[in-house]
């Protein structure tokens, strides 16, 4: 029996709530309208977005409700004192666009929840600690553009912002790195700016920064002190492009750094422990500074490396860039390297380091000058290396073979001079140093066939499976030639170049290649310089001994000959066009002018007028001409005298061209006065 109660609830619950439904929907619905009113009159309100942008606005709208989570105000007229205190307490804006208006200092009563802010391309110029205090929950700050200088950011300003992840600080007047950042700081922006010292403490707090640019400032070597960046373990991307640092910063960290831009600096050296430890470095941009060579290893410790940039450098093509062609010619495919490209000397000026013939680079030979000069012997027109004769002694009368250009190493040598038969006509030839016993050599001779065409044979002591021979014109620039090459298989043993530059001074290699095609040691190539004949008429280019294979060399006035032929040829058609159609515009005129010559410049239809007494003659119709006669210079009678083509050309009937009047006279074709009715018959 007590339970009786609680029974008779469960049964006419449904009952009980019935009349209440009606008045839960009601109020449902009111609220639904009057949340849905509180857009602001001047804005434009869609789901979740408050769109109050670009209405020359001064002044937050009043009236924006909750529900609404990206508020744009951009491109209006808002000055600090247009912010609204009740704006403060709008909890769900969580992203406010505030860019292009009319701020000078960073504005207070913002929605307190915010978490993104656009303040870009205003006149910001102070920041105050109690305006980031109230954004708690701020993460990303945009304050690009703007005239933010240092002293106008109190310190420990953006400290204040404890949730900030991302400041952006681009073009604004700071001379240095504002103390006191945010310790969970992950992206800081201040490329752009004035600044020229960079202090330890600056950035000692900011232990998780993943992403530093400082572009465009006016860092030097003494701005930035000593392990700015040691501390930096998080980070992943450094730049510090568009500065004046003469080498890298030292201590770089290199946990891990993927990233590192030292692009339009004034760095002319980079210490061999620059980049020592970037074991995760992948991108390297060295470019557009004032390095000439590079210390060998440099670039050892880059394990990870992928992209290397260092265009626009003034490299030295010397001995001292032989270990970055070999560096070079080793790298993975994975690794892509730009930039490199000879600068000096004018000799190989604009040629690409990588396909640089190490035999084109000549380095200065130390022994060379400890020689006595009754000991060197006598300079061959055409050549510029020249050798001691060899005392193993090559049998009378056979051609000269050059060895490998290389001296002894003993400063003390002085090898015999012994007599060597003279060159014959149109040869070349390079002497021969002491050969080591045990030694393998390559030997080459030149034979100047004429002005455009040297035959260059050889022969190896060793078995070669084929052999590169290489070829560039020497002079005071070849940035607009290139170095020429032509495989040649191990069994032939000569090659011919043809169509070579009357008079000119090349530079001539053999690099013989193992079964690998790959380079055999430095010793075993062969370069030399010959000077090609100066042209004659009167031989052709193909005299001299055959060769296995002949190696042309396009001539380079040879397009610009067949531009003038064709370029003639063109001027000589126009011009005969041009003359038939004058001929014919002449003829055209005669022929006009003979037919109309009586017309004096006025049309036919005009003649129907004629014989009045303006013009007392008669127009006679003679084939599909008009002539004006004279009748015995009679003067005609005044009045309206018309006249009407009777007769056409082809002897049919014609018509008449023009209406009779009351004393109109016609004329037949024999002169002869009739009636109107008659002639028409």
């Amino acid at each position: 029996m007590e339970l009786h109660p609680l029974r008779v609830w469960n049964k006419d619950w449904a009952s009980f709530l019935r009349p209440w439904i009606p008045i839960l929907l009601g109020l449902h619905m009111q609220f639904s309208r009057a949340s849905g009113s509180s857009c602001p009159e001047e804005c434009r309100c869609d789901r979740t977005f408050v769109y109050c942008n670009e209405r020359s606005l001064t002044s937050v709208p009043l009236g924006i409700g909750e529900g609404y989570k990206t508020l744009y105000l951009h491109n209006n007229q808002i000055n600090n004192a247009g912010f609204p205190s009740e704006l403060h307490h709008v909890a769900s804006v969580e992203t406010v666009y505030l860019y292009g208006n009319q701020l000078d200092e960073f504005p207070i009563n913002l929605p307190k929840n915010v978490r993104v802010l656009h303040l870009q391309e205003n006149n910001i110029q102070t920041i105050s600690r109690a305006a980031l205090a109230q954004l708690l929950w701020l993460e990303e700050l945009h304050l690009d553009d703007n005239s933010i200088s240092t002293v106008g950011v109190e310190e420990g300003a953006f400290r204040e912002a404890v949730s900030l992840k991302m400041l952006f600080l681009t073009k604004n007047h700071l001379s240095s790195v504002p103390i006191g950042l945010p310790e969970d700081l992950k992206e800081l922006r201040l490329d752009e700016n004035r600044i020229a010292v960079i202090t330890e403490e600056a950035l000692r707090n900011v232990t998780r920064l993943e992403r530093l640019l400082l572009d465009g400032n006016l860092l030097t070597d003494e701005g930035v002190a000593p392990g700015t960046f040691q501390d930096l373990v998080t980070l992943r991307e450094l730049s510090l492009a568009r500065n004046s640092l003469t080498y890298p910063p030292p201590l770089l960290p290199g946990d891990v750094l993927v990233k590192l831009n030292f692009q339009d600096n004034q760095m002319n050296e980079i210490p061999v422990t620059a980049f020592a430890g970037l074991r995760k470095l992948e991108r390297l941009d060295i470019s557009n500074n004032q390095l000439q060579s590079l210390t060998e290893g440099v670039f050892d410790g880059l394990v990870s490396l992928r992209h290397l940039t260092v265009r626009n450098n003034l490299w030295l093509c010397d001995c001292s860039i032989n270990w970055v062609i070999l560096w070079l010619k080793s790298l993975p495919v994975s690794l892509n390297v730009r930039g490199f490209m000879c600068q000096k000397p004018e000799t190989v000026r604009g040629m690409v380091i990588r396909e640089l013939n190490t035999e084109l680079i000549q380095c200065p030979h130390s022994t060379t000058a400890a020689l006595p000069p009754t000991h060197l012997p006598p300079t061959t027109p055409g050549l510029t290396t020249h050798f001691p004769p060899s005392s193993t002694g090559y049998p009378s009368g056979t051609e000269s073979l050059s060895p490998p250009s290389r001296l002894p190493s003993s400063p003390t040598y002085h090898p015999p001079l012994l007599p060597s038969s003279p060159p014959r006509d149109g040869e070349q030839r390079t002497n021969l140093p002491p050969l080591e016993p045990e030694r393998e050599t390559l030997q080459i001779k030149f034979t100047i066939l004429n002005g455009s065409a040297i035959h260059v044979s050889w022969v190896a002591s060793f078995p070669v499976t084929a052999y590169k021979v290489t070829w560039a014109k020497m002079g005071p620039s070849l940035s607009g030639d290139t170095v020429r090459e032509r495989m040649v298989g191990g069994e032939h043993r000569g090659i011919r170049l043809v169509n070579l530059k009357p008079k000119s001074t090349y530079r001539i290699c053999v690099i013989p290649l193992d079964a690998f095609n790959n380079y055999r040691p430095k010793d075993d190539t062969v370069c030399s310089e010959a000077v090609t004949k100066p042209v004659s008429y009167g031989q052709g280019n193909n005299t001299g001994p055959p060769g296995p294979e002949q190696a042309t060399q396009q001539d380079p006035s040879s397009p610009f000959l067949l531009a003038g032929l064709i370029g003639g040829a063109v001027i000589i058609v126009l011009v005969l066009l041009l003359s038939i159609f004058c001929w014919h515009m002449h003829k055209k005129g005669r022929s006009s002018s003979a037919k109309w010559k009586y017309n004096k410049g006025r049309r036919k239809d005009d003649y129907c007028e004629a014989g009045t007494k303006k013009d007392n003659s008669i127009l006679e119709m003679t084939e599909t001409s008009f002539q004006i006669a004279s009748l015995n210079n009679e003067q005609l009678l005044k009045g309206d005298y018309r006249i009407q083509p009777i007769y056409t050309p082809n002897g049919g009937i014609g018509f008449r061209d023009c209406p009779l009047g009351s004393n109109s006279t016609v004329y037949c074709k024999n002169n002869v006065q009739a009636d109107a009715d008659f002639c028409r018959t």
